[in-house]
């Protein structure tokens, strides 16, 4: 197996890695990505491919896996290359100051510079403390929805208060699918344009609100047939052909928190200005990394990746000159160079 040679190496092919490789494109700096998973999209494609995304401008709203589609068509003419299925798991700084990357099969990566835009890692879904939950996982209980469509017209009980459980709650609940959403609050931490959805949906009875509740128990023979929920008044049993706790994800770094960055518990600490990390050429972007005033959005994300391939154009040509307008129309761009 040879050395691969690039400008940049991104270290994860989600939503953000990919759209890296248009801005480091537009300053003619090859990039190859790799990624543990076995296809691009991230999170999009893996977790999540049918979900809607209303935040991506220009797009009212757009399916989680037309958008890795459109970021695949956008970064096409650029001609990246990738290692799919495979963790990046050592790093060495060359002499030259530039970085050797050793996967965990075996494959090398040499570049200029190194992009960190692994999303939350090694991530897993945090799960409810339900005793026997297990026996009921892909027969009933779902910590993912892949397919909406698997779920329509059945009982499904959420469990959640962010984002995830509130678009799910709309989006399920448009397929006819009767909908209990469980919430240990009265109050949500989602966007507020769904808080509102789901309430109109709640007052007009397509969808069953339980509040200051949380499901204790899980119920079935061969697969769940129901599930038993707290309130404050007692418990109560709720008929579920589906139970989909979505409590958010647990992040681990895996072998990116053995690489001497400074890190803020399962983030990479970076200066906002440039999304540098506190070793020169490492930078990190996306929910990866965390910075005062950090959020976590794919917009953001865009938006850092950004700044990033500024710096990292200037990191590997100090000596070259980039004029640039808003509109990318007039940049300066070297020439005849070699990787």
């Amino acid at each position: 197996m040879g050395v691969i040679k690039t400008d940049i190496l991104i270290i994860g092919a989600g939503p953000v890695g990919l759209f890296t490789v248009f801005e480091a494109g537009l300053l003619k700096m090859k990039c190859h990505l790799i990624d543990v998973l076995p296809q691009i999209g991230g999170q999009l494609t893996e977790i999540y491919p049918k979900k809607p995304i209303y935040d991506i401008p220009g797009c009212p709203m757009i399916l989680a896996s037309d958008l890795v589609d459109n970021l695949r068509k956008q970064i096409d003419p650029f001609k990246p290359t990738f290692t799919l299925g495979e963790i990046a798991e050592k790093i060495e700084k060359l002499e030259d100051g530039s970085f050797r990357t050793t996967g965990h099969d075996g494959t090398i990566i040499e570049s200029r510079v190194i992009a960190i835009a692994g999303g939350l890692g090694c991530f897993e879904p945090r799960k409810p403390p339900i005793d026997g939950i297990e026996r009921f996982e892909g027969k009933g209980i779902d910590y993912f929805v892949k397919d909406p469509l698997h779920y329509k017209d059945k009982h499904v009980v959420i469990a959640g208060g962010g984002d995830s459980a509130l678009d799910w709650t709309i989006e399920l609940a448009a397929l006819g699918s009767q909908i209990t959403l469980v919430h240990r609050r009265s109050s949500f931490r989602g966007a507020p344009d769904s808080v509102d959805k789901v309430m109109e949906l709640v007052s007009h009875g397509k969808v069953k609100l339980i509040t200051d509740a949380s499901v204790v128990e899980v119920i079935g023979t061969d697969v769940l047939q129901s599930v038993v929920i707290e309130v404050p008044e007692g418990k109560v049993t709720q008929e579920a052909d589906f139970f989909i706790p979505l409590f958010g994800l647990t992040p681990k770094l895996g072998p990116i928190a053995d690489w001497g960055l400074g890190l803020d518990k399962n983030a990479i600490e970076v200066d906002p200005y440039d999304c540098s990390t506190n070793v020169d050429g490492i930078f990190a972007i996306g929910d990866i990394n965390t910075y005062p005033g950090k959020l976590k959005l794919i917009l953001c994300g865009f938006h850092e990746a950004t700044m990033m391939c500024q710096a990292a154009f200037r990191y590997i040509y100090p000596d070259q000159k980039l004029s640039f307008t808003v509109s990318y129309t007039h940049l300066t761009l070297p020439t005849n160079r070699e990787v």
